[in-house]
């Protein structure tokens, strides 16, 4: 018992070290901190298919040696969200959605960009009879 255990951690550790070294990961991916084979052991283990989940990750790195990918601030993220309840015409609309995005009062948020996206709710309570029917 003691025998295959010990075999057992010893291919553990084996196995490990091998997933660190993976062709994958480059010098270059380890050296610019890169996800790229974070991004490759995900697939398979998501709703996509792994063949587009690959090409991906496979993109994302091309981009991100190029000096391509980036990601803007969560500022500039929360104002462009602002800037979309611009759109809606009454000025009560526009606070809702506003307050869905700041996550005002009773607002919840549930889902996952994975799952194709976030659902942002918020609950506002109203007088009786002030709905229009």
């Amino acid at each position: 018992m003691k025998k295959t255990v010990r075999q057992a951690g010893f291919a553990l550790a084996l196995a490990a070290g091998a997933l660190l070294a993976s062709p994958f990961a480059t010098a270059a991916d380890r050296a610019s901190g890169s996800t790229y084979s974070q991004e490759r052991a995900i697939c398979g283990h998501i709703q996509q298919d792994r063949a587009a989940c690959l090409r991906e990750a496979g993109a994302a790195q091309q981009a991100a040696r190029q000096g391509n990918l980036s990601s803007a601030s969560a500022d500039t993220y929360r104002q462009n969200a602002l800037a979309r309840c611009q759109l809606h015409k009454t000025n009560s609309d526009r606070a809702a959605c506003e307050a869905r995005v700041t996550g005002q009062g009773q607002t919840s948020i549930d889902g996952s960009v994975l799952g194709g996206g976030l659902i942002r709710e918020t609950v506002t309570t109203l007088p009786p009879g002030s709905m229009a029917r």
